[in-house]
């Protein structure tokens, strides 16, 4: 596999001039597979360079990573420098994957990734994370989604596989587009969404009407967002459907002890159990919890080899997380270090969030399969559009 790479390097590309010399070396490559310019920032001039370098291996490119690209840079010029580089990614056939993370995008630009992401049917995995996104930038994602499963479906694509778009601030304004978008790909495998702050009302909907349907899903990761026993129980209720989850990553998201009891309960009851990973750190994760854990550990998740459970609230001498440590090392496998653990005997009688069953988001009751029917009818206005444009020209 042929690589170019000039990651990392801090390279200021602004002109035709200042790329010419990496443009040079790259057109002078036989069959590139992957192109990696993370870690520089380039301008407008350059990106029309680079476009046309790229087009020169679009026969043999199957991965491109423009991660760290726009350092610097005004938030006028990324979108007219993604005016030139993603319609020569479009150009790839065998492009694979695309990592357009850490670059400061937001609002300014969604409107060229959006057209990107709707027609991009080679890509199977697409990492955009810490974009800047925020909830309305998020929503018109999941929309692009929904419209490249359709794209890949007519064209005889296989869906995406991987979906990586944390630190966005997703927030719950993003979820049902995202749900649409990400339950239409039905072989999507990978799954994470850390640090969006979505709340528990939006993580419930993300997953009984969105992920509970990707019935092939490996990793899912929703580290740094608001569960509590709502969204828990929807979390807890969709594990059986997820036959080949290996890892699960909750870390930081707030189960509360009802709804880590739940989750606790339902691996202990069999469902996910090709699990191999499983992330529960500040839960508030409690000694119930941790004796059904213990049962899932022992018998009903025998490929677990990774648990992570610091920061929850209970004895880290109780019999049951012994047995937890003896079960996994049989495996070679370990819990993290347990350092800062609480009691549970503490103020547990009334836990729950209080408020936990009237958190909403506005179109939290919006049915999503009228939100496809629409955006089927706006394809079909966009395409009656552009054909009467043509017919009067």
């Amino acid at each position: 596999m042929v690589i170019f790479s000039v990651a990392g390097k801090q390279l200021k590309l602004n002109t035709a001039a200042d790329i010419a010399p990496i443009v040079a070396d790259l057109r002078a490559q036989k069959a590139v597979a992957k192109i990696d310019f993370s870690g520089n920032t380039i301008g407008i001039e350059a990106s029309k360079s680079l476009a046309e370098a790229i087009v020169a291996h679009k026969d043999s490119l199957v991965e491109i990573n423009f991660s760290d690209f726009y350092t610097g840079r005004f938030n006028t010029e990324i979108p007219k420098s993604l005016e030139y580089l993603l319609p020569a990614l479009l150009l790839c056939p065998k492009l694979a994957t695309v990592n357009l993370s850490d670059n400061a995008f937001g609002l300014q630009t969604i409107d060229p990734i959006e057209a990107y992401l709707a027609k991009a049917v080679s890509v199977e995995h697409l990492i955009l994370s810490n974009n800047g996104m925020g909830p309305y930038a998020g929503a018109r994602i999941g929309k692009s989604l929904y419209r490249l499963a359709k794209a890949k479906e007519k064209q005889g694509y296989g869906s995406l596989q991987t979906f990586v778009c944390g630190r966005n601030r997703l927030e719950n304004g993003s979820v049902n587009h995202l749900a649409v978008g990400l339950r239409s790909h039905r072989d999507l495998a990978t799954v994470r969404l850390y640090q969006n702050g979505i709340r528990p009302a939006g993580v419930e909907k993300l997953i009984l009407r969105g992920l509970a349907r990707n019935a092939k899903l490996r990793v899912l990761d929703l580290q740094d967002n608001t569960l509590t026993s709502r969204a828990a129980a929807a979390l807890a209720a969709a594990l059986p459907q997820w036959k080949d989850l290996a890892e699960l990553n909750l870390n930081d998201c707030l189960l509360k002890p009802k709804g880590a009891f739940a989750v606790a309960e339902a691996l202990s009851a069999g469902a996910s159990k090709n699990l191999a990973v499983l992330k529960l750190q500040y839960s508030e994760l409690e000694a119930d919890s941790l004796a059904k854990l213990a049962v899932a550990a022992e018998k009903a998740l025998p490929h677990l080899k990774v648990l992570e459970l610091n920061g929850n609230r209970f004895d880290k001498n109780l019999d049951d997380l012994a047995a937890i440590r003896k079960a996994l090392e049989k495996r070679a496998g370990e819990i993290d270090e347990l350092d800062d653990l609480d009691s549970d005997d503490e103020d547990d009688e009334d836990d729950e969030d209080d408020n936990d069953n009237d958190d909403t988001y506005d179109d939290y009751n919006a049915s999503l399969t009228d939100l496809e029917a629409d955006l089927v009818a706006e394809d079909v206005d966009a395409l009656t559009e552009k054909l009467l444009g043509a017919h009067i020209e």
